[in-house]
Order: C-alpha cells, then structure tokens, then sequence
C-alpha cells in the first residue's frame, strides 16, 4: 500500500532504539523526511545510518533529552528549518523502572510523569502550530497496553501513562479537523525494553533466564509469539498516512491479541 508521505516531514521523539526508531524507519520508508533524537550520540548516529539504509526520506538526528522543554523547542526548530514544515509528529519515550507500588519514592513518580506525560505535552506545545498549517497534520502517541490492562510489576507505567491517553483524547476534539490524534498500545515487542524488564525480573528472582522470561512474556498472547518493532512501525506510519485520514481519537493495541479489555 502507498501511504503518500512522500516529501512530508515526520518528528519521532525518543527514536535512537527501540518502537520510537521503527516508526521513524517506517515513515521513512514511505519517503518522508524524518527526524530522530536521543540522549545517547552514538546509538542515534548509528539509528540515522540503519533508516537512511531501509527508507528513501531524509534523516535529521538530533542529540536531545525529551525531559527538557529547552532540548524539546530546539528539535521542532531545527526540523522544521531543514525540512520547511513538519507534518506528523510520534511520540515515544523510554520505559520506567519497573518494581511494585511500595518499593516506588515519590521521585520515581514525578521522573515518570516528566518522561511519559510532560514530554508529549512540551513537544506537543511546540508543534502544533505547525501541524495545524500542514494539510495533514497528524499525532500519534505509543504507549502501552498498560492503559487498560495493568501490567504486574510496572506500576509506573501502569499509572502515569493514561495520562497520554486523555491528552489525545482531548486534542484530537480540540483540534479537529486540522490535526488528528491516535494511541498506539503495544504489548511486548522484541526491543532492548524487553531485555530490560526481563533482566530486572531475573534479579529479583522472578526468572531463572532470559528465555524462561520470554516465554512467560509470550504465554498469553493468542499469536504465541511476541511482535516485531516494525510491526508497530507499519501501523504508526497508517495512521499518519492519508489513508487514515477520518481515523482520530482512538486507541489501538498491537498486542497479537493479548489485550481482552
């Protein structure tokens, strides 16, 4: 399928690893323009090197920390002086600690609302008066299925990203019909996330391994298997296309089906 994004321009925040650079490799794919940011300088280089060699669209990589509104201003800036506009902006970010309720301070809390929450609204602030001069401006925020279902062990992520899920909600009424507004919710997908929690739940002894971890990851998705990035990727990139263009307000999971609320 054509997505037409050819020549547009796409700002995927938190996109050096992981589901934030399998939309980015997905969009560019399609031919737009695409800029990148990370904290880490040479995971981002290497980032914009694998989309330049999987995509056709131009890459931007930009050194940035989404938790500061200052790094987040100066990535809609530089992307829209070298791309003339931006007309679809992602929106990612790196996954919480992991831990029960009671081994959580109120400064993990507060780190977690910053990460998930207050960077889409510091990116949003800068971008929307771009999108809305674009003819297809588009938001689409990945979170998680812990929006609706709550994931064991991943209170944090469990509470503070519903959050995200209001917010689109919201502007995706606010600002209809110049820019439309989509959730993504991801289950488990093969990333460096993955390893993470697994790594941290073989430390508490939860698991004897790595692969004991991943299977219990899989045990209860319909697919038997968890997914692959771009397989994200490719519905982030739809739902920015034209072809989703009376698509807005709605929450989607990419789960293979583990999701039963």
């Amino acid at each position: 399928m054509d997505l037409n994004l050819e020549g547009e321009t796409a700002l995927v925040t938190a996109s050096s690893s992981g589901l934030g650079l399998a939309s980015a490799k997905a969009l560019a794919r399609e031919g737009a323009n695409v800029t990148i940011c990370g904290r880490d300088r040479d995971r981002l280089d290497a980032a914009a090197e694998e989309i330049e060699n999987y995509g056709f669209g131009e890459v931007l990589a930009r050194q940035a920390d989404i938790t500061d509104p200052d790094d987040v201003a100066d990535i809609v800036e530089t992307t829209v002086e070298a791309f003339g506009s931006l007309d679809h902006l992602v929106t990612s970010a790196g996954g919480p600690p992991s831990g029960p309720f009671l081994d959580m301070t109120e400064k993990d809390f507060y780190a977690a609302y910053d990460l998930l929450v207050m960077s889409a609204v510091w990116t949003l602030k800068e971008a929307y008066p771009h999108l809305a001069e674009s003819d297809s401006g588009s938001w689409v925020a990945i979170t998680s299925t812990s929006v609706v279902e709550a994931i064991d062990g991943l209170v944090l992520s469990n509470a503070v990203r519903r959050a995200v899920v209001g917010l689109v909600d919201t502007v995706a009424r606010e600002w209809a019909p110049d820019v439309r507004a989509n959730v993504v919710m991801p289950g488990a997908h093969e990333t460096s996330r993955i390893k993470e929690l697994i790594e941290q739940s073989m430390e508490r002894g939860e698991y004897d391994s790595y692969e004991e971890g991943l299977a219990d990851w899989s045990a209860d998705i319909p697919m038997n298997r968890i997914g692959d990035p771009m397989e994200l990727g490719d519905v982030v990139a739809f739902l920015a296309s034209e072809k989703a263009s009376f698509v807005t307000g709605t929450s989607l999971p990419v789960d293979g089906g583990r999701t039963r609320s």
